[in-house]
């Protein structure tokens, strides 16, 4: 079978066409993909918990905004790390019971999130609800095995998309109920999501196929999560500390050892956390390279485009929105990003991959591109968000397809958790780099970054958009090619 969109099949070296995608036996449970779609927003919810309400938080706890900026990357880093987790336990019989504890934690996240407890409690909360954002792949391994043929691959894209497309439309709601109830009101506001998703997962997830359970690479996770963390904290506060600094110095030399031991451990031992040689073959290794760079891509617009848009008039450049005004500005976003997904697979279909994805790489680096101008209204900010929008999701919508054919059934968790991986590491590095970059534009004595910040941020998405076009271009095989 070919892969939605593919353009041409699986690429040179990986297995062949007609071995991945058979229905597993029985008919799915009734409102299946509903309830998948449902468990996957969670995710989309906890992200619209982080970037609107950064100028809130720091206003309530009384912390600069680059620090309060951790209540989103935090979230988006201990994801990284749970992802793969998470997937590994997918990969066996327990998957069901590995979606189901992952939303009952998520849940517990947000009510300690939700607790007035203080800025250090709120981080923790953010922390265990970022185990949610490991749910994604898990559901879309769970389509695979339960659904067949055009429902499938409908319901991958979907789920695929939904955590963009979702994310958008979360962060207007999130903000009215910060907005209406307090900024911790927004924190119950996932609690009851979380716990609704827990409860509509309780009745209806199937059982995994029969297998066996997979270890744990606890070597694996501790490094992984290090190289995260130290990059992460050099990124954010090198600018706060001194880029020299013996306390950045030495956490960069933290992140390179514990990136490069864990890349050395992953290839060696036989079950890593994130298995690495599933990126072999050029469809799978691209698709992977262009989840981290249209996440990061991404994130540079989403972490700060909120931020610019409350930002006072009194600024000079600043939009003076309010949290739900804010908010729905990411709202084209969505729309946008649903769009797409319908049309780049019809694209991928008529042209093939090679020209789908970076076609739409290069409509998230337009997006950038108009960013870096610093729209001067929130009608203009509103239509940046759309063409950015509609870029993002027309690649998150494609990427699905060519990790999924390259891969057999038993190891498509595995490899949806390192696409996943690669997009939150995007994600994360995303944000603590925004931070870094208001931080470093905000004059002293300025509650405010200036507005070449804003620019210099739309021109770095701007420059990686662009390369992940011309990477895609290059090396996703031709449709009729070797891939055919």
């Amino acid at each position: 079978m070919t892969a939605p969109g593919s353009g041409g099949g699986t690429g040179a070296g990986e297995a062949a066409p007609g071995t991945r995608t058979g229905p597993a036996p029985g008919a799915p449970p009734r409102g299946l993909v509903q309830v998948l779609v449902s468990t996957v927003a969670v995710v989309a919810v906890i992200s619209s918990l982080g970037a609107p309400l950064v100028p809130e938080i720091a206003a309530v706890h009384d912390v600069p905004v680059h620090t309060a900026q951790w209540a989103l990357t935090v979230t988006l880093l201990v994801g990284a790390v749970a992802t793969p987790v998470l997937g590994r336990l997918g990969d066996g019989p327990h998957r069901r019971a590995v979606m189901l504890a992952a939303l009952a934690v998520v849940v517990a996240g947000s009510t300690l999130a939700a607790l007035p407890l203080g800025f250090g409690w709120l981080l923790a909360g953010r922390a265990l609800q970022g185990l949610g954002l490991g749910l994604a792949p898990l559901a879309m391994a769970t389509a695979r095995d339960a659904l067949s043929g055009a429902r499938q691959r409908g319901t991958i894209a979907a789920l695929s998309i939904t955590v963009v497309a979702g994310v958008g439309l979360g962060y207007p709601l999130a903000g009215l109920v910060a907005d209406l109830g307090g900024l911790h009101a927004a924190f119950w506001f996932g609690a009851a999501v979380a716990a609704l998703a827990l409860g509509a997962g309780v009745l209806v997830l199937p059982r995994a196929r029969p297998g066996t359970a997979r270890r744990i690479d606890v070597p694996g996770a501790l490094l992984l999560g290090a190289a995260l963390a130290a990059g992460l904290l050099v990124l954010s506060e090198g600018g706060t500390w001194g880029w020299i600094s013996p306390r950045v110095l030495a956490l960069a030399a933290v992140a390179v050892l514990a990136a490069a031991g864990w890349v050395a451990w992953a290839l060696r031992t036989p079950t890593p956390l994130v298995d690495l040689r599933l990126a072999r073959g050029r469809s799978a290794a691209t698709a992977h390279l262009a989840s981290l760079l249209v996440g990061l891509t991404n994130y540079l617009l989403l972490s700060s485009a909120t931020v610019f848009a409350q930002t006072p008039a009194a600024s000079g450049y600043g939009l003076g929105a309010s949290v739900v005004t804010a908010g729905l500005v990411l709202v084209p976003f969505s729309l946008a990003s649903v769009a797409a997904s319908r049309s780049a697979r019809a694209v991928a279909d008529r042209f093939g991959q090679q020209v789908a994805v970076p076609a739409g790489a290069l409509v998230l680096a337009a997006g950038l591109g108009l960013y870096a101008l610093t729209p001067s209204s929130l009608w203009a900010l509103g239509g940046v968000m759309a063409v950015a929008g509609f870029g993002t999701g027309a690649v998150f919508a494609l990427l699905p397809a060519l990790v999924v054919a390259a891969v057999p059934p038993r190891e498509t968790g595995s490899a949806m958790s390192l696409n996943q991986v690669l997009r939150y590491v995007g994600f994360a590095t995303g944000s603590a780099a925004t931070a870094a970059v208001l931080d470093a534009t905000t004059t002293a004595g300025s509650a405010s970054p200036s507005s070449s910040g804003y620019t210099v941020l739309g021109l770095a998405g701007l420059a990686v958009g662009l390369l992940t076009a011309l990477v895609t271009w290059l090396l996703l095989p031709r449709r009729g090619g070797a891939a055919a």
